[in-house]
């Protein structure tokens, strides 16, 4: 078994240097590379990342490409078929990976895999979303959920109620702990990940296409990463309003968005 992790560096210096450390010392069953895209940083000198661990992959990117267009890079130079991408302020505590990577290269049907990511005080972060739908935002306003059974609000409804003890197939997930394989990207437009979207919200397009292509978003439980996850700013929250926005125009039927709208 092979990996490719990807880690995109945008002035986050120690957060970056935890993230790799926990690369080298959790990676038992399987060969690897790591490589990291630097996003035109201002913190430090990106070669100062070479320095501390002479044996990743750095690029030295000129511009800000964003999280897409940085994972693109790093994609490009990738050796392997199978590819991680992990936010900088995630690391791994543990050799579960391995237990990832042996199931999305033995299970075809699945697209792209994550696990449970973590604060670092224990509490569980709502990775596995639901894509916006009028008749789930219905079932919640007459709070019809109460009356299913925990598995049925788990599968259904998902983010809030999504069962983190269970595998699970959520309709998208965060780009925080993203593997797929390299047929998989090969089969999207252009071959590559939709760069579209500079920041926020480009994870929940890529599992749409990538559903689209008829394959699962895969979640398991056996899989556990810590991720900082800072809190959202006034412009986050900006931009996450204006994709989904965007995502409904391009995806969604003119009574869709309304009956969503409605209900929001």
């Amino acid at each position: 078994m092979s990996l490719s992790f990807i880690i995109i560096n945008y002035n986050t210096y120690e957060l970056t240097c935890k993230c790799i450390e926990s690369l080298y010392q959790y990676n038992d069953g399987f060969e690897y590379e790591v490589i990291l895209v630097d996003n035109a940083s201002k913190e430090c000198n990106p070669d100062l990342f070479k320095e501390k661990f002479p044996n990743i992959i750095l690029i030295k990117s000129d511009t800000n490409l964003g999280f897409a267009g940085g994972n693109n890079i790093g994609i490009q130079h990738a050796k392997y078929d199978t590819f991680l991408l992990l936010n900088s302020d995630a690391y791994l505590i543990d050799n579960s990976t391995t237990i990832g990577l042996k199931k999305i290269q033995e299970d075809k049907n699945i697209g792209v895999l994550t696990g449970k990511l973590i604060f670092e005080d224990g509490r569980y972060q709502y990775n596995c979303q639901s894509f916006p739908s009028w008749q789930k935002l219905l079932v919640e306003k007459l709070r019809l959920q109460k009356l299913m059974p925990k598995n049925w609000r788990s599968s259904y409804i998902q983010g809030f109620y999504f069962d983190s003890e269970k595998e699970g197939y959520p309709d998208w997930i965060w780009g925080a702990y993203f593997m797929f394989r390299r047929d998989v990207l090969e089969k999207l437009p252009n071959q590559k990940l939709d760069d579209e979207l500079f920041m926020y919200g480009e994870d929940r397009l890529w599992c749409y296409q990538i559903r689209q292509l008829g394959y699962e978003i895969y979640y398991t439980p056996q899989i556990v990463v810590k991720h900082k996850q800072g809190g959202s700013s006034a412009n986050a929250k900006k931009f996450i309003v204006e994709h989904e926005k965007d995502f409904l125009n391009k995806y969604y039927s003119k009574i869709a968005k309304k009956l969503i709208k409605l209900l929001s």
